[in-house]
């Protein structure tokens, strides 16, 4: 089932920020050229109400959130204390009705991967939202929302996995302690927000912040010695993966080298191994490479027939992006003519084979 709605396709961020381009509705665009968004297979997110928010919200910071986005104005107070209205978690119009549509959507994901659905949801994935502030482009915390959907319907055992290029902290911080909760996180070392370093580990949490420019061969390394490995043992009922764009070869806030066909495969091994799945989007600031990427995953998870090339339309509308943090001499000619990346190879580089060794010591895998 892909979660939608089309408060997703308007814009937002404003036009000096890295998610000023309509990213879910380039996505629904591009899926639709190739004919795999039938409406039985569609589902509109819901607006998630100021009560259910509070679950894992403070209302204060609810409520001014709100209040904000329907004056169109913050404060200084709450600039300083709620982290919104910044350049890095701007105001807009409409924020709030998108922020809480997006913890609705997650919701509805979970809801329906109880009913043996696999649920995408692209819009999805702001795993930097904290209980009391934004942070990270991310004002309310969706995976969160659907991990507890789960917890909610009596699970004992959720799985969060984060693959996105930044560490996961938002959803950790928000399970931290509870044992029916098994969070693993892929990511950039030295990279924003700093946090999910190798040596923080514990039964239920398992941190893999691999080195910059990290290629498929080393990415496959780290799922089949750690993830996969991790993931058999805590033996879960459902999942909720985060698959952020950004750990990509050509994005311009992360500098990992993978191909999304390795992205791809991890989700699908993830997914292939648990009862019921939700996937979300997360970060992705290089339109060519994030839309390609989520349409494909779509087509993939929907078991769909990937077209020897593209139709014209999907040309068409990959040939009308534009980025001002893409240079021109940085463009890949496949990313305006095909949905599959080639592979990025490369061996596996010595630091990467010791963090492994070093983190399957502490978890005894």
């Amino acid at each position: 089932m892909f979660i939608g709605g089309e408060v997703y396709t308007r814009p937002s961020f404003g036009s000096n920020h890295p998610l000023s381009f309509t990213r879910q509705g380039a996505v629904v665009a591009m899926c639709d050229s190739l004919e795999w968004l039938e409406a039985d297979a569609c589902r509109e997110a819901p607006q998630a109400a100021p009560e259910v928010l509070r679950r894992l919200h403070d209302a204060a910071y609810i409520g001014a959130l709100k209040s904000a986005s329907e004056l169109g104005r913050v404060s200084p107070e709450q600039r300083e204390r709620y982290r919104f209205g910044t350049m890095e978690n701007p105001l807009f119009p409409g924020l709030f009705e998108r922020a809480a549509s997006t913890v609705g959507g997650s919701i509805l994901a979970a809801q329906l991967a109880l009913e043996g659905k696999v649920a995408f949801h692209p819009a999805g994935g702001t795993h930097h939202g904290k209980r009391d502030r934004a942070s990270g482009f991310c004002y309310f915390n969706d995976p969160a929302f659907a991990v507890l959907t789960f917890l909610d319907a009596g699970l004992e055992r959720v799985l969060y996995v984060d693959v996105d290029a930044h560490h996961g902290d938002g959803v950790f911080e928000a399970f931290a302690g509870d044992d029916r909760v098994a969070c693993v996180s892929i990511h950039e070392n030295d990279r924003w927000p700093n946090t999910g370093s190798a040596g923080e580990q514990d039964p239920r949490t398992l941190n893999v912040s691999v080195p910059w420019g990290v290629t498929d061969d080393e990415y496959n390394v780290v799922m089949e010695q750690l993830v996969l490995p991790f993931a058999t043992r805590f033996s879960p009922q459902a999942l909720v993966v985060t698959c952020g764009a950004d750990a990509l070869h050509g994005d311009p806030l992360s500098k990992m080298e993978l191909s999304n066909g390795a992205l791809w495969r991890a989700v699908l091994q993830l997914v292939e191994a648990v009862p019921a799945s939700v996937v979300v989007g997360g970060g992705g600031y290089n339109p060519w490479t994030t839309v390609r990427c989520w349409a494909g995953l779509w087509g993939l998870l929907s078991g769909r027939e990937f077209p020897s090339e593209l139709p014209q339309h999907a040309r068409t509308l990959l040939e009308g992006f534009d980025s001002d943090l893409v240079d021109e001499d940085e463009m890949e000619p496949f990313w305006r003519d095909s949905l599959a990346d080639p592979p990025m190879p490369g061996g596996t580089r010595p630091e990467v084979v010791e963090l492994c060794k070093e983190i399957a010591g502490v978890h005894g895998l």
